[in-house]
């Protein structure tokens, strides 16, 4: 996450670039500012802070049990207090939750997918060998949490979005372009990107409502470096885009000049030296003014292919000029999905009202986060598979458009009116479940005790359908080995 090596190397080795300031300070200087008409805008009527959800997760969830599941009433209360030591100072909250990946970061996503299910894989084993829950050193976020916490600030009347593109970008060109005061989060690109201060969510002190600020331009000085330059550092050090590894000639190249200029050796290297080394080929390659303007300089010896791919991660963190109006882009399922629904599937992703639908219609896939499930118990059936029929069912109804006599369309379920309309969309519902016999119990059980019932019921017959089938195919194939030959 991030650009590699640049955290590390602002905490140990550029204290210029460290300041730790109070956010109650900060907020104050921002009405003052806004009252002298000295900020760039004054859209909002309080000073904002812009929170990468997704960096706070691990600390907001403090509770001790994780391994069932966790602790949702606690949880709660967590955030609620959270979110009071923030209003109480005058700070308005904007959180942003990531809601695509995006191609160019596919494999760098499934990567750590599979590291964090390596992770999973140690809880269990820990369970197994001593029959309770781990500590906190192999904690793991409950399933869901992410998705749920959305709900949860957005309950206790907090500005949520769920992003259309690279969360990050997102992030900054928001907090740019409603003057801000800063990004609150954990992740180094946000020093990179031309936006509000970055403010570290780790080292955020909640009883004094302090923490450090990573100074874009203090940064900037110590390794002689412009803020337009960053991007192009990032990426020789490797981020989400670049990897570290396609850019290893590079910075070795760069390591040896370095030494040779400094009369150090790698044994005795100081502390940053990749840093400063990957600093000061990039100072040396803006050497001419015709190059001042151009995202790679021509002096960068690499290949084409080397090329184009740094352009797109220099891409990646500029903000000025949107590069693309994501609403305007094709989408994978241009032909079975009308424009309004469309419109209302995007409008609901960018509300954390139903993300998942988005990816569907946009992109035509569908991404699965980790779940805190024994991938080593051969008898326990993945979560994935048991959902299967559930996904399916639910891209008919997306995708199919009421093409099948007995489904309605997805137009219809959404704007229609009437009470025709409102028991189509119940027994729509049912049916992802196939669960239609419930469809007495509507408007006399509670709504969310009908959703968890249907769910239950489901989870219960579809393990044991499966289950059965499994069994099935396996005696087949016993009874198949053991026949003779014809």
């Amino acid at each position: 996450m991030g650009v590699k090596g640049l955290q590390h190397f602002m905490d140990s080795c550029c204290p210029a670039a460290c300041v730790t300031v109070s956010l109650r300070d900060m907020a104050r200087h921002d009405v003052t500012q806004r009252l002298q008409g000295c900020a760039s805008t004054a859209n909002a009527t309080s000073p904002t802070l812009v929170v990468d959800g997704m960096a706070c997760l691990r600390s907001w969830y403090s509770c001790k049990d994780w391994v069932c599941g966790g602790q949702w009433r606690e949880y709660m209360d967590v955030l609620r207090g959270w979110v009071e030591a923030f209003t109480s100072a005058g700070i308005r909250l904007v959180f942003f939750f990531d809601g695509v990946v995006e191609e160019k970061k596919r494999q760098v996503w499934v990567k750590r997918r599979r590291r964090v299910n390596g992770e999973i894989s140690k809880v269990f084993r820990h369970m197994k060998a001593c029959g309770e829950q781990p500590g906190r050193e192999l904690f793991c976020l409950p399933s869901g949490l992410a998705t749920f916490t959305c709900f949860a600030l957005r309950s206790l009347g907090q500005e949520v979005f769920c992003s259309v593109r690279e969360a990050d970008y997102e992030i900054a060109s928001y907090a740019r372009q409603h003057g801000c005061m800063g990004i609150l989060g954990q992740d180094s690109d946000f020093i990179i990107y031309d936006s509000a201060p970055y403010l570290s969510v780790a080292k955020l002190r909640m009883d004094s409502l302090t923490t450090v600020m990573y100074d874009r331009h203090g940064l900037c000085r110590a390794i002689g470096l412009t803020v337009a330059q960053l991007p192009l550092l990032a990426c020789l050090l490797g981020n989400d885009v670049v990897s570290e590894e396609k850019m290893q000639h590079i910075r070795n190249e760069a390591m040896a000049a370095y030494r040779t200029n400094h009369h150090t050796t790698h044994s005795g290297a100081p502390p940053g030296q990749k840093v400063l080394a990957v600093s000061h080929l990039v100072s040396s390659l803006w050497g001419r003014e015709e190059q001042e303007n151009e995202l790679i300089p021509q002096s960068l010896v690499v290949s084409a292919p080397h090329r184009e791919l740094l352009k797109s991660g220099v891409c990646s963190y500029l903000l000025s000029g949107h590069h693309t109006d994501i609403s305007a882009q094709p989408f994978a399922f241009e032909k079975h999905v009308s424009p309004e629904i469309f419109k209302a599937c995007r409008e609901k992703h960018v509300a954390t009202e139903g993300f998942m639908v988005y990816s569907v219609v946009c992109q035509g896939v569908i991404e699965c986060s980790n779940t805190l499930e024994d991938e080593e118990d051969a008898e326990l059936l993945p979560q994935a598979v048991v959902y299967k029929p559930c996904r399916q069912r639910i891209y008919g109804l997306l995708l199919l458009h009421g093409r099948d006599d007995e489904q309605p369309s997805l137009d219809l379920l959404w704007f229609g009116i009437g009470p025709e309309v409102s028991t189509l969309r119940v027994m729509s519902f049912l049916s992802i479940f196939d669960c239609q016999e419930f469809c007495d119990l509507y408007g006399d059980v509670e709504d969310a005790l009908l959703a968890a019932l249907c769910l239950v019921t489901y989870i219960v017959l579809q393990v044991a359908s499966t289950i059965s089938c499994f069994s099935d195919s396996v005696d087949d194939k016993k009874a198949s080995s053991s026949s003779p030959m014809i």
